[in-house]
């Protein structure tokens, strides 16, 4: 069974277990995998026999003498599998990516190979959109105070200390921080791996421990 890991202080070495899959799931996994591979093939074959005829999924005749801007190998997963379920992904939406966001219909006419819209839209509930301060609605109290900090300390808030200097603002922020987690200090950094990547190593060393 997984267990939790229990950090550093306890002298716990890291080491993270998964629960075994059941070799019955497995198996259907990997015949499901080998039936849906084999049929993408013959399909393949079909089309390169021109019996099966999709202008698509081949480069267009007065564009075979260029260099290859993609390889029919790589993309056979795109060809085959994920063509035929690419609905329940991209989906285009006419809405701010709010808490609730509206999408505009589509349908196939050909399998996958094109969506065409229908003309029709959705109300459905966001679960997929790095909302999570609601800065992604049209209004609201977040955009109200983002739009009032904005006019106030301008654009640059958001930016590296070495670019655009430390505010009162990040003083204020690193104090709310450090009361909340009850801890001396704080240090704030705005979003994104390069910013922990190339920080936090100052910190601390790959096993959690302070560094020297």
């Amino acid at each position: 069974m997984p267990r939790t890991y229990q950090g550093p202080a306890s002298g716990e070495p890291l080491f993270e277990r998964f629960g075994e899959t059941p070799l019955r799931t497995a198996v259907f996994t990997y015949i499901g995998y080998l039936f849906l591979n084999i049929l993408g093939r013959f399909q393949d074959f079909l089309r390169w026999c021109s019996v099966l005829h999709c202008p698509i999924s081949g480069e267009p005749e007065k564009t075979r003498s260029f260099v290859p801007l993609y390889s029919s190998y790589e993309a056979f997963y795109t060809r085959n599998l994920y063509r035929r379920v690419q609905d329940c992904w991209n989906r285009p939406i006419c809405s701010p990516p709010g808490v609730e966001i509206v999408l505009l219909d589509r349908y196939s006419p050909d399998f996958g190979w094109t969506l065409e819209f229908t003309g029709t839209k959705t109300r459905v509930l966001n679960l997929g959109s790095y909302n999570y301060l609601g800065f992604g609605d049209s209004k609201g109290p977040s955009i109200t105070a983002n739009e009032q900090m904005t006019y106030r300390f301008g654009v640059g808030v958001a930016s590296s200390r070495q670019e655009a200097g430390s505010l009162i603002l990040h003083r204020e922020l690193e104090d709310l921080v450090a009361e909340f987690v009850g801890t001396e200090a704080a240090i704030v950094f705005s979003m994104g791996f390069a910013t922990n990547s190339l920080n936090l190593p100052c910190l601390v060393d790959k096993s959690g421990n302070g560094s020297k």
